[in-house]
């Protein structure tokens, strides 16, 4: 799987969101995801990361998808940790 091909698949379920994917091994199946989405608002991480998962369930037990590194953000927040680089 490509970059593009899971933040496409991501962006299906996220409307508005801006999605960051990263191939940590070169081998399409270990990935880094920063997904920024109004949608995560009022939501604790455990949840934000479920919306992001459960989707994804089907793709993790083919083992097309081995491994994920999640880190979703409100707009706000997102807009807050880019200041503070």
């Amino acid at each position: 799987m490509s970059e593009q091909e899971l933040e496409n698949i991501i962006a299906g379920f996220f409307k508005d969101a801006d999605i960051q994917a990263t191939d940590l091994k070169g081998t399409g199946d270990h990935w880094m995801v920063r997904i920024v989405s109004a949608e995560f608002e009022g939501k604790s991480k455990i949840e934000q990361h479920r919306m992001v998962m459960t989707p994804l369930e089907e793709r993790f037990q083919s083992n097309e998808i081995h491994a994920m590194m999640l880190k979703t953000f409100t707009p706000e927040k997102w807009a807050k940790k880019k200041d503070q680089q």
